[in-house]
């Protein structure tokens, strides 16, 4: 397996990302698979090293510093705006690093919603931020956790504005988009499975039209297209069969149908995938963690799960 090189950003300060990331530093999984460069500022690394006893593994790593947080005593477990505009900060210098070919791929850490906000910036989250920062149209959120590969059509909104989003365009959008993440695993022939919407898929429309409207169209539309996929399926049956290796991958219509599966049974290894970018990038698939941040309690399983499958994704 090539060593690749690849950014790792902090993520919020205040959460338990400074942590994980040093954590994972001390991996075997890690080091056979990545040159770590990380994306944070020094004042916070020192801190979480000289706390967690990781002075060694942090002395041995580069480390690119955009130099928002210039001090220790900034404030921790907590969303506040020094620490939304200091992981968005992260967040740009390893896109543009990526964009540049000096790193072979970004691994994001967590980030705080409600930091954004306060700092007054325009993004409801990760994904939406990538995309922007490297000019994707197309793009949606995908995470992989044990035998589970899920995509999502919607992802942060109410779920009373989901209905709306499930267009028939957007639909047939991920579903293109999941063979091509399929091609990013190195999965040459896959079984994409779509989800219907409502409960028993609507149930030839007894139950809601989506599936007749909107998410059946996308699916035959994809099929013209030679993609191969199928459904839509129930959702309460579709994702044991994907558990029992009868699909790939299941494109969900929204963020719980997808993710509540997933962490149930890979809660602590679960990666987010961005797909659709010109460049490689995961993250562990969990937030900041105000309430365990910076106490030495944080499990960096996740993250180390992000960084190996970076090392290993296609770039398509």
């Amino acid at each position: 397996m090539r060593v690749r090189r690849i950014a790792i950003t902090l993520g919020d300060p205040a959460g338990i990302g400074p942590e994980i990331v040093l954590k994972s530093l001390l991996s075997k999984e890690v080091a056979e698979v990545c040159t770590p460069v990380l994306v944070g500022d020094r004042a916070v690394l020192d801190e979480a090293a000289d706390r967690f006893g990781m002075g060694a593994v942090l002395g041995e790593a580069e480390v690119i510093a955009p130099g928002i947080i210039g001090h220790r005593g900034f404030a921790k477990n907590v969303p506040t705006e020094e620490g939304g505009r200091a992981c968005a900060a992260y967040i740009e210098e390893a896109v543009g690093m990526a964009l540049r070919g000096e790193v072979d791929a970004v691994v994001t850490a967590p980030i705080s919603k409600e930091a954004l906000k306060r700092a007054n910036l325009p993004w409801p989250g990760h994904t939406e931020m990538l995309a922007e920062l490297t000019g994707t149209r197309d793009f949606a959120m995908m995470l992989v956790g044990g035998p589970l590969r899920v995509i999502l059509v919607t992802i942060h909104t109410a779920l009373r504005n989901v209905p709306a989003l499930v267009t028939r365009e957007r639909v047939l959008r991920t579903i293109t988009l999941a063979g091509r993440a399929c091609a990013m695993m190195g999965i040459v022939s896959p079984r994409i499975a779509v989800a219907g919407l409502n409960p028993h898929a609507g149930e030839s429309g007894i139950f809601g039209m989506e599936e007749q409207d909107s998410i059946s169209p996308a699916v035959r539309d994809a099929q013209a297209a030679g993609i191969p996929v199928s459904g839509p399926y129930p959702a309460d049956a579709l994702f044991h069969r994907m558990y029992r290796g009868d699909f790939d991958i299941v494109v969900c219509m929204y963020h719980d149908q997808g993710l509540i599966p997933l962490k149930m049974i890979a809660f602590d290894r679960g990666v987010n995938i961005t797909v659709g970018l010109p460049i490689i990038r995961t993250s562990p698939d969990h937030g900041t963690a105000y309430d365990i941040a910076w106490k030495g309690e944080a499990n960096p399983s996740s993250m180390i799960a992000a960084i190996r499958m970076a090392s290993v994704l296609k770039k398509i």
